[in-house]
């Protein structure tokens, strides 16, 4: 009997590596993660990390751009199986929770950012993928304030662009202050209810 060869799903592999970076900067912060660290995490050789990942940065250019996959799979697979509402202010709220670090996991992707951020100011390549990404966040957030607007939800005389800068504004700010402990997870949450609640509040009534 001929032995069929094992297939490779390589996708599934980059990814496996990318979840050890998150849980190990969740942790240790990435200046503190090796190459060697995340192989150990993933239980894989050292040999096969670097297969995929010649260096630490290609990873973490990887892990932050695979991280608004995620975030949209989450969120449509929590709207399919009827587990979150499909309205605007429903779908905001939870790509909200998604982008603060309200537990392990999104605090590891969240220390990414920071990681990610501070390599863009001096990495033209880095620079570019944020420079893609938080135009592509806010015109998402606008949309989803738009659509509010349509529904009678949100006022008319509201800028949905205006509005998405501040919701990425109370975001970030709200992600600092859990990381350093100034407020609980279940303080910014609130802070983030509070906020919708007054937007998608404000259309006049008739």
């Amino acid at each position: 009997m001929v032995k069929v060869p094992k297939q490779v799903d390589h996708a599934a592999r980059r990814g496996e590596i990318a979840e050890a970076l998150t849980r190990l900067t969740a942790t240790r912060g990435l200046e503190g993660v090796s190459l060697r660290h995340v192989a150990a995490e993933a239980g894989m050789s050292m040999g096969l990390v670097q297969h995929y990942f010649k260096t630490k940065d290609e990873m973490l250019l990887f892990a932050v751009q695979r991280r608004s996959e995620v975030y949209e799979a989450r969120i449509k697979a929590q709207v399919e199986a009827g587990e979150l509402p499909s309205t605007p202010k429903a779908i905001l709220r939870a790509i909200m929770i998604e982008i603060l670090p309200i537990d392990e996991r999104s605090r590891g992707n969240w220390l990414m950012g920071v990681a990610f951020f501070i390599r863009a100011v001096s990495d033209p390549s880095f620079a570019a993928v944020y420079a893609e990404g938080v135009p592509e966040l806010f015109e998402l957030f606008a949309m989803l304030i738009r659509q509010g607007q349509e529904a009678g939800d949100v006022d008319k005389s509201a800028d949905p662009m205006h509005e998405s800068a501040m919701l990425w504004a109370l975001a970030d700010s709200q992600g600092t202050n859990v990381v350093l402990k100034h407020r609980t997870p279940d303080e910014v949450v609130s802070t983030v209810d509070y906020y919708l609640d007054r937007l998608f509040g404000s259309a006049p009534a008739g």
